[in-house]
């Protein structure tokens, strides 16, 4: 067998499992997005292998014969590690590993250090090694001495290349060969009371936006679908954006001021994707408390995706997850300008609306719509207010949209769209509501 050169990348075969209902073509798109994921971390995928089970083998999920024919094919290619698209308990990571005679992951590790690659800030980075720990916890047994070389010398974001970190082993990193587990809950425990603070400081601002009356909008959708890019477009907020996955992991808010003069704050929020491993959901929740918490979603789908309609189960099973599946949603077909599809995806959901973030199409129409699905979230009141109370005028003015004013004998009856936060500080004027 002839010699094959190697990169400094490394090599990969990807592993999928088609348990019914699933299909194959589905195991094969999702095989493709995987292997999407493995080039973000920063590897080359030089095989992949399918297969057809009822049901997972309990030692290898794939059965000691198919364990077998990969580790043939993982020698033919000089592979350095596979990747499994579906989750492996410890046990069937240690038996495959034994067989294979290599590193052995599911998608889980390679989302797990694509987050480690591009955390930026410390709540970020918090949150990636809490998600990190959760997961190597129940994969310690007999796996310390593993887990801390791979871990090595790299941290967050540590680079590849020659010598640099395994997919997967980037993250906290330990200096012990073996990985005491009361010293890693020790740390889980500081990294959970650290991000509870930083929770507790994030919900604060926002009871602050609250009082104020501006209305909280959070942009989701799955990765890489232009959320970015659409909240550069509105905002002009000069963020980062990046053709890869998980580019955005930490968030940001701007403020936005509607065409019907109204002021709302768009935030920005990580992409998410199918198979979102559970630990990164639970270590970001604090994070995405935003979206759980805002008055309107922007669901921002890829027209020009494969399989859009699926991009949008993923989100919805993430929100649902996050306790956000209840929050009004406005979908946002993007790509307008590379695809007819995002025209007929409108037509198959009233009320949606196609735009190309990129050129700025469709943009005047979704901030109408946005408008106006804001607006039909508000109250419409009726108030009398004194004469002598000029400030209480003025204040109506800021905090809601004046319908209509007009002058009688008891003081200035005002028509106003108010929402409920600013409409209690107004009721000893109310003489009617909608």
């Amino acid at each position: 067998m002839a010699l094959i050169e190697r990169s400094f990348r490394e090599r990969i075969i990807l592993v999928g499992v088609t348990i019914p209902p699933e299909t194959t073509s589905e195991t094969e798109e999702h095989l493709d997005e995987l292997g999407l994921l493995v080039d973000t971390a920063g590897a080359d995928v030089v095989g992949r292998m399918l297969q057809r089970r009822e049901h997972p083998d309990p030692a290898t999920y794939i059965g000691k014969g198919k364990a077998d024919e990969l580790r043939e094919e993982s020698l033919v290619v000089d592979s350095d590690t596979v990747v499994f698209d579906n989750d492996l308990s410890p046990a069937q990571q240690r038996n495959l590993e034994k067989i294979l005679g290599r590193t052995a992951i599911s998608r889980t590790e390679v989302i797990l250090d694509i987050f480690a690659q591009n955390a930026r800030t410390p709540e970020g980075r918090a949150q990636v090694e809490l998600a990190q720990l959760r997961h190597r916890l129940p994969r310690l047994r007999g796996r310390g001495v593993d887990l801390s070389r791979q871990a090595g010398a790299a941290g967050v974001g540590g680079g590849t290349g020659a010598g640099g970190a395994r997919i997967g082993g980037r993250g906290p990193g330990e200096t012990k060969l073996e990985i005491d587990r009361r010293r890693l809950l020790a740390r889980m425990s500081k990294l959970e009371k650290q991000l509870k603070e930083l929770s507790k400081t994030r919900r604060t601002q926002r009871k602050g936006r609250e009082r104020s009356g501006i209305r909280n909008v959070s942009i989701v959708g799955y990765t890489n679908a232009g959320k970015s890019t659409l909240l550069n477009k509105l905002t002009d907020a000069g963020v980062l954006v990046e053709d890869r996955l998980f580019a955005t992991l930490d968030p940001r808010a701007r403020r936005l001021d509607l065409p019907g003069g109204e002021a709302v704050v768009l935030s920005d929020t990580v992409g998410f994707i199918r198979k979102l491993p559970h630990q990164l959901v639970e270590a970001f929740k604090s994070t995405l408390e935003v979206v759980g918490e805002s008055d309107l979603l922007v669901h921002v789908v890829d027209a020009s995706a494969h399989d859009p309609d699926g991009q949008m189960r993923a989100v919805r099973e993430v929100l649902d997850e996050i306790g956000a599946a209840d929050v009004p949603e406005l979908l946002v077909f993007n790509k307008v300008d590379v695809t007819t599809e995002a025209k007929r995806f409108v037509e198959s959901n009233p009320g949606s609306v196609a735009i190309s973030a990129l050129t700025g199409a469709g943009i005047d129409e979704l901030l109408d719509v946005l408008g106006d699905r804001l607006r039909s979230m508000s109250h419409v009141v009726e108030l009398v207010v004194p004469y002598e109370r000029g400030d209480v005028l003025a204040a109506l003015h800021r905090d809601g949209e004046v319908l209509v004013e007009s002058h009688e004998d008891g003081g200035t009856r005002v028509r106003a769209r108010l929402d409920d936060a600013p409409r209690s500080r107004y009721a000893e004027y109310v003489v009617e509501a909608s």
